[in-house]
């Protein structure tokens, strides 16, 4: 085997890993509803992703089946409807978008 061959070997190799690593890193598609107006999305201070963590943690065990980020009452709001496995209905919860803080949490039944 020629250095240059050896070389080449290593390169592509190398690209095989920072293609797999790049993949890995890429975003996934949310597997819930979502609807954010892009005239809003950039009237928040509250990303998206820390909004989901604060609801998700008033609720735990719960899945995100929908997201809004919406103005209701005057808050710009990410609003998720989440479910709980084996129980019935909604848990709403709204998080305001400028302070993270949650508005209200409301269970809506089926």
């Amino acid at each position: 085997m020629t250095d240059r061959s050896i070389i080449l070997g290593l390169l592509l190799a190398g690209s095989a890993v920072a293609t797999g690593s790049l993949a890995a890193q890429a975003p996934e598609t949310p597997a819930y509803r979502r609807e954010v107006p892009a005239n809003l999305l950039p009237q928040t201070a509250i990303t998206e992703d820390s909004a989901r963590a604060v609801a998700l943690a008033r609720v735990p065990k719960s899945m995100v089946r929908a997201l809004e980020l919406e103005r209701e009452h005057g808050h710009l709001i990410w609003s998720f409807d989440l479910v709980v496995a084996e129980k019935p209905g909604i848990e709403e919860v709204n998080v305001d978008a400028l302070t993270g803080k949650i508005v209200s949490v409301e269970h809506e039944k089926n």
